[in-house]
């Protein structure tokens, strides 16, 4: 079985080889067994269940999110030769009938299904005269109420497994599941604890970045224009925050489409499809855009604030470079974030417990931003995986500013805590340190420690942001609450005593980007007209790694094209001879 799904995957997507998990995942999807697979953002998820449809004899159902990507998934899937449909609201009667007439009489391969379908008892009474072999739940997190994205129309599923039957295989693939939703979703969906395939949640081609301290609007302006002809997503956290950077991005010339839950389910849809389409080359959107979008040549995405978990943050980021080439993630941290997300939190209706749990995802959030340590490292330990080494490409690890002796001003931090005998929040310990003239400061006699004063000569919010990078480096613990106190800690008293020394980095500036290779350049064109032609996504006629690809082997013909990584036999009978054509003129 596994020697034919090889020889699938290289005649439908053009590989040599699977990907870490993706083999082992098949092997067990093919012995009708349940399994779990967590697996990075953009690596590979969606071949563990197309090249199983085309080895099982019934269909293959994959329940998904969004119903606007299933679309693009589906044309993508199409495009490599494997035949797919989707059913889901935007469909008419009419067409839904017509569609499942098709599955009954074996039509298709793959059938892309939204959760709530599952809750309509006419539609399970149509599908359950169709064999199906396989179910695959996309997001699979979104089944978790500890995850960051629960839907309650995932609570559906469990019971259309049993529906299904007992014969069928289980499929749940997710990219950012932390321990103990991992445990979540295979209590649902009742998955074995070894059935659990976990590839690890690093991204190699991500170059993940935090800035500081600059005017956000200026630095997205200048990013951009730095990357005129490149594909990116900037993230806002509202949507007042969309059409105010939207506005701004359109003054600027610049050709950028906006998506939030504000716009009509039409607006949304034309503007992704513009995106998708390369039409334009931003997308502006709050977290309602992104899940699951299947456009694999996104160079960047940059976040004009800051997301309120880790959970949230690298599924976003992780939009950039799903087909595996070097692309930026670049977060714009400003300390109003973190006070938008308290309020946010606190007027929720969560259970107090589900509170509790946000602010400490909001607080592992913030660590991330002021760390000066592998940011890659910094989450994967998030997710309870030990990191052997720093990435090596990250803002931190390339860093190469001297590093500033700040141990006396450490001691001064650790000291006023101590003297505030450890009962007080980052807010008031910097208002000691400055010599704030707060009355509350002097009604409490706060104002007659020793440590007041000691920073008057910096702003409050200087030092409540060096009190963030020493909670990052674990110098200081925030207890757990809405209202978190300051803790000292080993490493804090180590330092009081004299035996180690803390060192911070200077303040950094942007980089400027090279031009892209002309012959590169020239297939991206040809790959746009094409896309238009054939009214499909510019990366389903070829992702950007594969276009790369060619210009560094430059293919002489149709054989030498053929092992380039994502040409496979369709898509050589469809456009190889045109790429090969641009190929011999640039020779």
């Amino acid at each position: 079985m596994i020697a034919e799904a090889e020889k699938h995957l290289k005649e439908y997507f053009g590989y040599d080889r699977f990907r870490p998990g993706q083999k082992k995942i098949i092997e067990k999807v093919t012995e009708q067994q349940r399994v779990l697979g967590v697996m990075p953002t953009g690596g590979g998820k969606s071949i563990c269940y197309q090249i199983p449809s085309l080895l099982l004899d019934g269909l293959t159902v994959v329940i998904s999110p969004l119903i606007s990507l299933m679309k693009d998934q589906v044309d993508e899937v199409n495009e490599a030769g494997i035949s797919a449909t989707y059913i889901n609201s935007s469909l008419t009667y009419k067409e839904t009938e017509q569609c499942m007439n098709e599955l009954q009489n074996g039509k298709y391969r793959l059938l892309y299904l939204a959760p709530e379908r599952l809750e309509h008892q006419a539609f399970l009474n149509q599908i359950k005269k169709v064999p199906i072999s396989l179910i695959a739940i996309d997001e699979a997190h979104c089944l978790s109420q500890w995850g960051h994205d629960f839907r309650p129309s995932y609570l559906t599923i469990p019971r259309f497994l049993e529906f299904a039957g007992r014969h069928i295989s289980v499929l749940a693939l997710t990219a950012t599941a932390t321990p103990q939703v991992s445990s979540d979703i295979n209590r649902a969906l009742s998955i074995p604890e070894n059935n659990i395939i976990h590839t690890g949640f690093k991204r190699e081609n991500l170059i993940l970045s935090v800035i500081k301290g600059q005017d956000r609007d200026s630095y997205l302006i200048d990013y951009i224009k730095k990357h005129p002809d490149q594909s990116g997503i900037v993230y806002a956290a509202t949507r007042k925050e969309v059409e105010r950077l939207h506005h701004k991005l359109e003054n600027e010339n610049i050709k950028a489409e906006k998506y939030h839950g504000g716009m009509t389910a039409a607006q949304r849809e034309a503007g992704q499809e513009r995106f998708v389409y390369d039409e334009s080359s931003v997308m502006v959107a709050t977290t309602a855009f992104g899940m699951g979008i299947n456009k694999s040549n996104v160079r960047y995405v940059l976040h004009a604030q800051m997301p309120r978990n880790i959970e949230a943050y690298y599924q976003e980021a992780g939009r950039a470079g799903r087909d595996g080439a070097a692309s930026d993630c670049i977060l714009l941290f400003s300390p109003k974030d973190i006070h938008t997300h308290q309020y946010l939190i606190e007027q929720s209706r969560l259970e107090e417990s589900r509170k509790e749990m946000e602010f400490n995802k909001l607080r592992q959030m913030v660590n991330y931003c002021h760390t000066e340590d592998c940011l890659q490292n910094y989450i994967l330990s998030y997710f309870g995986e030990k990191p052997q080494e720093s990435c090596g490409k990250c803002l931190h690890c390339t860093d190469n500013r001297s590093l500033k002796d700040v141990t006396t001003e450490a001691q001064m931090v650790f000291s006023c805590v101590k003297r505030m005998r450890e009962r007080y929040g980052k807010t008031m310990v910097a208002q000691v340190l400055t010599g704030s003239s707060n009355q509350k400061l002097r009604q409490l006699k706060l104002h007659t420690l020793s440590t007041y004063g000691l920073l008057k000569n910096q702003s409050q919010k200087d030092v409540n942001e060096f009190i963030d990078f020493l909670i990052a480096h674990q110098y200081l613990q925030l207890m757990e609450g809405a209202y978190p106190i300051l803790k000292l800690t080993q490493r804090s008293l180590d330092v009081l005593k004299g035996n180690q020394k803390v060192m911070k980095k200077e303040t950094l500036s942007a980089q400027h980007v090279s031009k892209e290779d002309p012959l590169f350049e020239e297939m991206r064109k040809e790959r746009v007209a094409i896309a238009k032609q054939q009214g499909i996504a510019p990366y389903m006629v070829f992702s950007d790694r594969t276009l790369m690809d060619i210009c560094a082997y430059l293919p002489a013909d149709e054989s030498q094209m053929l092992q380039i990584k994502g040409v496979g036999k369709q898509k050589l009978e469809s456009y190889g001879k045109t790429f090969l054509e641009i190929v011999k003129r640039y020779k």
